[in-house]
């Protein structure tokens, strides 16, 4: 099998700021070769002032579509529980057929109890809105082949999450990216895990692309500088996609630039 190349994505979350500075720091990023830029999905702040400036995932998808030309483009991850399955595949097949066919399709269970109450979905229970998950995502995939015109390619999903018992399990049987924030050991553990369910559904665990989280300016901690991972069991084990963030207000984006000069050399070995 080809190996898979090293690729750099950043999360912009989208709150805190006037709506001018993310479209900003899209171009900024956009403009130095970052392969995947996130926003997330949720309603409210989760760092920071939590009733301060935030907004909505998806009319801003589309709005990146048309900005950026390389990137692609994606929530890390859109809450399954928001959206009816049939109405979330066509936004999303409209988001890629705006961006060219650069949309990640990320997605995930929900979580942020705020969300729910203030906006009236049902909270549930974590077992309760996997399982909604489990259901949702056949009729999204039989939506994308349903639609007029249909996706300009077969969209990639993104699913995060450890759970070993049935996120995994998901990943496995639907998923063409995982995404974790898990490192060393646990990582490692995890990855085992998903062979064994990627075994039972006769699915080769390298089909999958593995992203991890690396941290970033913004949030607690330094941001880890790119040798300590090549060096490291997340590249080591197969991480190829290495996912940070970039914050408000600063949106500084300088942090970025070494993890792509390590990207481009080590693809270029």
């Amino acid at each position: 099998m080809t190996e898979r190349p090293v690729r750099i994505a950043v999360q912009i979350a989208p709150q805190q700021a006037d709506y001018v500075a993310i479209r900003d720091t899209v171009q900024s990023l956009d403009g130095l070769g970052v392969d995947v830029i996130f926003n997330w999905d949720h309603f409210f702040p989760l760092y920071g002032d939590p009733d301060g400036r935030h907004f909505e995932c998806w009319t801003m998808l589309a709005a990146w579509a048309e900005q950026t030309r390389r990137a692609e483009i994606g929530a890390l991850v859109t809450c399954n529980s928001y959206r009816n399955p049939n109405l979330l595949a066509d936004m999303a097949r409209t988001v890629d057929h705006i961006s060219g066919g650069r949309l990640l399709f990320g997605i995930g269970s929900g979580w942020f109890e705020r969300d729910y109450t203030e906006y009236g979905y049902e909270f549930g229970t974590v077992g309760g809105r996997l399982d909604a998950l489990a259901d949702a995502l056949p009729i999204i995939e039989a939506r994308w082949a349903a639609l007029n015109p249909p996706p300009t390619r077969r969209i990639p999903v993104l699913i995060g999450g450890g759970g070993e018992r049935k996120t995994l399990k998901l990943v496995a049987r639907h998923a063409d990216i995982w995404h974790t924030f898990e490192q060393g050991e646990l990582f490692a553990h995890k990855l085992g895990v998903l062979r064994a369910h990627c075994d039972t559904v006769g699915r080769d665990l390298d089909s999958i692309e593995i992203s991890v989280g690396v941290g970033g300016r913004g949030r607690e901690g330094r941001t880890p500088e790119p040798p300590e991972v090549e060096g490291g069991p997340l590249h080591d084990l197969g991480a190829r996609l290495f996912t940070m963030n970039c914050r408000a207000p600063e949106f500084d984006v300088s942090h970025v630039e070494p993890w792509l000069a390590w990207r481009d050399a080590l693809n270029a070995s």
